[in-house]
């Protein structure tokens, strides 16, 4: 057990790394990311105009996109805690609607921005739109807009190799379970399973790094997010039992900039008709084994 302990808490300060730089000794390996040969290169659309979009102009005038991210999912949104650079499927979604909207790559500022505080960040201006793991649901429809979606998650749990009381949500009851503060995720697990004891963390790398050194039993949120922490340790996690729920992930816009989620809109489905997507999939998430999907449908449902 001592052993197995001193494990977890060597692979738990690689997991956040975002958030403890310092902890890995030398030699320690580098975080897991896709390889930049393997991306799509996306073409600028040097000749694109918004002029009703009131945030495209600003970041016109500005000279530069700034994009709300996640920082602590592996193969969708991480940080290198060595470079600042961000990487993930999510990151490349990103970077395929700045080339559509006419910005260069160095253009783009990404910001991490908490999953609690994301409606605040695109109601302030703090952030052009957002791009990380943001699930589009009615009641957030009331604050901002959405472009997409551009994927389809579930819910799922991960838990520790060797537990083998936890096959789904339905096993809860007592157990203490991780989630990131604010999520649907949590809200999910609060109201359907009141019968686990549940925590919350502004990240989840926080939740995972608590799963590795046993204070918590599972950690649960998207399925796509799961993989990508079980794929940097297999032999300390894995992912149990079937998605419970659909979670489609969208492009946070400010709520009456119907312009720009328009033209968000259009992008996607140019990306996803000439490959970019799939590429940008496989380059990223697919890396932890998960083939690429049919992208969903994008919702384009009238200005609000």
């Amino acid at each position: 057990m001592l052993r197995t302990r001193n494990i977890a808490a060597v692979l738990a300060c690689l997991l956040i790394a975002a958030l403890a730089a310092g902890c890995g000794r030398e030699g320690s390996p580098p975080v897991k990311g896709p390889k930049a040969e393997a991306l799509p290169d996306y073409t600028v659309d040097t000749g694109f105009e918004l002029p009703e979009s009131k945030t495209w102009k600003k970041a016109k005038r500005r000279g530069h996109l700034v994009v709300g991210a996640k920082e602590d999912q592996p193969y969708l949104g991480e940080k290198d805690p060595a470079t600042g650079v961000y990487s993930g499927f999510d990151i490349e979604i990103a970077r395929m609607m700045a080339a559509s909207l006419g910005f260069e790559p160095d253009t783009i500022r990404f910001r991490t921005i908490a999953s609690a505080n994301r409606e605040t960040a695109l109601q302030n201006g703090q952030i052009d739109y957002y791009v990380g793991t943001y699930t589009i649901n009615d009641m957030r429809k009331k604050l901002v807009g959405f472009a997409g979606p551009y994927y389809m998650a579930g819910q799922g749990l991960l838990v520790r190799t060797d537990e083998n009381d936890i096959h789904g949500p339905q096993d809860l009851a007592g157990k203490t379970v991780c989630s990131a503060a604010g999520s649907t995720p949590y809200q999910r697990i609060a109201a359907d399973y009141p019968e686990a004891d549940l925590v919350a963390y502004d990240t989840y790398s926080i939740c995972v790094d608590n799963l590795l050194t046993f204070q918590v039993d599972a950690v649960t949120t998207d399925d796509a997010i799961l993989l990508g922490f079980a794929a940097k340790a297999p032999d300390e996690m894995k992912v149990v039992g079937k998605p419970f729920s659909e979670e489609p992930y969208g492009i946070g816009v400010p709520r009456s900039d119907n312009a720009l989620r328009f033209a968000l809109n259009d992008a996607l489905e140019e990306n996803e008709k000439n490959g970019n997507w799939k590429k940008a999939f496989e380059a990223t998430l697919g890396l932890s084994g998960v083939p690429a999907p049919t992208p969903p449908p994008i919702d384009r449902y009238p200005a609000n």
